[in-house]
């Protein structure tokens, strides 16, 4: 918290001279026009970005009443079937696009001298076609789905699960809401927020944008190797092992190679939304066939009474498994580390808060963020926990993790392994899409001045770097064959991070710089100029207690929990990696499947 102070203040002129910054020698004031800043300016202040994307928000919502007042709405239908509406979105790029010189890369500054502000804030506007009904499927199109939340019930017990996984459901949608707040009032068309880290450096400083780009980028190429993983098993298990487990792998990262070429997230969209039914789908079959047939007794050795107390799943002398039990508390207080790795399946149901930002910087109408969202996190919270009771209570102990392939009928679990490899692929696709684009954002554009994906040049780009980045995955997915395990560090070293730590943290800097803010302060357009009355621990003191102190308090206590959270977290999944890594059947890049412990 030592950078709150240097935070607050933006101290000196916070202008550049003609003859600094990335354009020195060239005759160019850089503050007269934002295109000719660098990409990520430390000499831009919280004031400027503030001005614009005040201006920016009254333009969308000039916009919009237009829109409304013209062609009318669509209303709820806009949340539930993701279009383009009324505003026509596909013509909007189209005019757009046509305002911008097609080689003109963006990336280099020299280039940029010869594009006018017009044509600056519409390549801005071109990219933003996502509605509020994209947005809800998007999120919901989460890494494991409702099918990590019945192992997560099986290592915690009723009421635990059922309290944590509610905390964590209403925490999820107020991170949310804290990152729109920052959004919104730091994103514009003359400085777009295109990133997590984009929020971060513009609060913080660049420190805090390297960190949470490398931190996110790993969890995205980590995410991906998860689909990877559960495809594969999920393929082992349609192929009754035969199939060598590392090539079954290796099949679903060469069709991310083809999916992934699919760019913009409004056509992710539909793919989403595609993607949420095949899931709704695999809930009804597994919970018919779970209430109707006994659970993959054979399956024991990965289930989540294995993890919690081996002797809960083991047969007696005669062969028999023990009968299911469910428990109310914790199944083994004495085993506390079981329940934590259980509960980081449940906040992997959360995860998406990590992509919020990418997503709202796509949308038309970022103001309406929050009903895609809302209406996503009540979704994964009543639907994914209704699931998980369900599956809990017939298969208690034996569940595995994805759920679906603890089903005993073959034909059955065949048919959800099926329909479970392609929703997860289009997941994949999605976290890869956001991947390759925070990748490409950060390093391509801006240390070797790639041309935008926009481009010609910069879509023949993308072709080449999905298959180097779904390799990559490859090559983490079969070397961690530990579902669970894996799942588990990730939740805690960067899903908790991105969905409970981050979004206080930023929040609260943004909340004392706009607090801090008086009459008469603020940035001048015409003279490029920001005007402070005071500056150091003065105004740090004056920004966190003015207006909503409370909400200030509340988001340091909320980061320092959230902090605590994935300690413990990470202390869990390690000592489960170890308990896993000490059977030697389970060895990176092996044809044995993880989920075939029957030998």
């Amino acid at each position: 918290m030592a950078q709150l102070g240097a935070m607050a203040l933006d101290g000196g002129d916070p202008r550049l001279a003609d003859t600094e910054g990335e354009f020195a020698g060239q005759g160019i004031v850089a503050y007269t026009r934002p295109q000719m800043r660098a990409l990520h300016d430390k000499s831009i202040t919280f004031e400027e970005y503030h001005y614009y994307a005040l201006q920016s928000r009254a333009e969308e919502d000039s916009n919009h009443r237009m829109v409304k007042n013209g062609a009318g709405t669509r209303g709820f239908l806009s949340t539930i079937i993701p279009g383009k509406g009324p505003s026509s979105l596909a013509s909007d790029e189209k005019r757009n696009q046509s305002m911008i010189p097609a080689d003109i890369n963006l990336s280099v500054p020299d280039r940029r001298a010869s594009v006018t502000e017009e044509e600056w804030t519409n390549a801005s506007r071109a990219i933003r076609t996502a509605t509020a009904g994209a947005i809800f499927f998007l999120i919901t199109t989460d890494i494991l789905g409702p099918f990590g939340l019945p192992y997560a019930f099986a290592t915690t017990g009723w009421g635990p699960g059922v309290a944590l996984y509610t905390v964590f459901g209403f925490m999820a949608g107020v991170s949310g809401w804290l990152l729109w707040s920052c959004f919104m009032g730091l994103d514009s068309y003359q400085y777009p927020v295109k990133t997590y880290g984009d929020l971060a450096f513009r609060l913080y400083g660049q420190w805090a944008r390297y960190m949470i780009n490398i931190l996110q980028s790993i969890q995205l190429i980590c995410s991906v190797a998860v689909i990877i993983i559960s495809n594969g098993e999920a393929l082992s298990e349609a192929s009754k092992f035969k199939l060598c487990y590392a090539i079954c792998c290796l099949v679903w990262a060469l069709a991310g190679f083809f999916l992934g070429q699919v760019r913009t997230l409004q056509k992710f969209g539909w793919l989403a939304n595609f993607a949420i039914w095949i899931n709704l789908l695999i809930m009804f079959i597994t919970m018919g066939v779970a209430a109707h047939s006994p659970p993959l007794y054979s399956a024991a050795g990965s289930s989540a009474g294995f993890s919690v107390n081996p002797d809960l799943v083991t047969a007696n002398a005669a062969g028999v498994y023990p009968a299911v039990t469910h428990s109310a508390g914790l199944p083994d207080p004495a085993n506390f580390g079981a329940s934590i790795n259980g509960l980081m399946q449940a906040v992997y149901a959360y995860g998406g808060a990590m992509l919020f930002t990418e997503f709202m910087s796509e949308m038309k109408r970022p103001y309406d963020f929050l009903k895609g969202m809302w209406g996503a996190q009540f979704f994964i919270y009543i639907f994914y926990m209704l699931y998980g009771l369900f599956m809990y209570g017939y298969q208690g102990q034996y569940l595995q993790n994805p759920s679906y392939l603890g089903i005993s009928p073959y034909n059955w679990q065949t048919a959800g392994n099926v329909l479970a490899m392609v929703s997860a692929l289009i997941a994949a696709a999605l976290y890869g899409n956001i991947g390759v684009k925070v990748l490409y954002n950060n390093i391509a554009v801006e240390f070797f001045r790639a041309p935008p994906l926009t481009s010609k040049k910069g879509k023949l780009l993308w072709v080449a770097a999905i298959p180097i980045y779904w390799s990559i995955a490859f090559v983490v997915g079969a070397a961690i064959p530990d579902f669970s395990g894996f799942t588990a560090i990730i939740s805690a070293v960067c899903t908790i991070q991105f969905t409970y730590s981050f979004p206080p943290f930023l929040h609260l800097a943004f909340n004392i710089k706009k607090n801090a803010l008086r009459g008469g302060e603020g940035f001048d357009p015409v003279t490029g100029q920001v005007s402070l009355q005071d500056r150091g621990l003065k105004r740090l003191m004056r920004g966190f207690m003015a207006g909503n102190w409370y909400l200030n308090a509340w988001n340091i206590l909320y980061f320092c929990g959230a902090l605590a959270t994935a300690g413990l977290g990470i202390w869990a999944a390690v000592e489960n990696l170890i308990l896993i890594y000490a059977e030697p059947q389970l060895n990176a890049f092996g044809c044995h499947s993880p989920v075939d412990v029957s030998s």
